[in-house]
């Protein structure tokens, strides 16, 4: 009998939401992820959100008064936060797919600093802008 035969085949087992809170993803799974939840979020938010919120703003100024009083309860300013960070990290993620595409960054260490980079980018934009939108300056 041939060797290979003797040896037991490995087993692969499902992922339980335990083992899915100790698993550890490099920074480029993680700028994967995230990349497809910002992209949900601003698609589902488009029509819900979006849409809306450009359609008071160009009607007429009386709709432009009542828009900016919405935009400035709190709670409101937390999901255009929320919204903000989806578009940069999607627009960033979506520059480093683009890189990745051409052939540039394809190996496991500038891939994953770019994962990271990209990241780290989305957040320092959100913070910058997320300080105007609560008007630290």
């Amino acid at each position: 009998m041939s060797e290979s035969a003797t040896k037991p085949r490995p087993q692969f087992r499902n992922l339980g939401l335990t083992d899915l809170m100790s698993y550890k993803l490099p920074p480029a799974g993680k700028a994967s992820i995230l990349h497809r939840v910002s992209g949900a979020l601003l698609f589902l938010a488009l029509p819900v959100i979006l849409v809306p919120l450009f359609a008071l703003s160009v009607q007429s100024p009386a709709t432009f008064a009542t828009m900016q009083e919405w935009v400035s309860n709190p709670f409101c300013k937390i999901v255009l936060l929320v919204l903000m960070w989806g578009y940069f990290h999607h627009f960033c993620a979506g520059i480093r797919y683009l890189t990745l595409d051409l052939h540039i960054g394809n190996a496991r260490g500038p891939s994953q600093r770019s994962g990271a980079l990209v990241i780290g980018v989305a957040l320092a934009l959100t913070v910058v802008f997320g300080l105007k939108l609560f008007g630290a300056w």
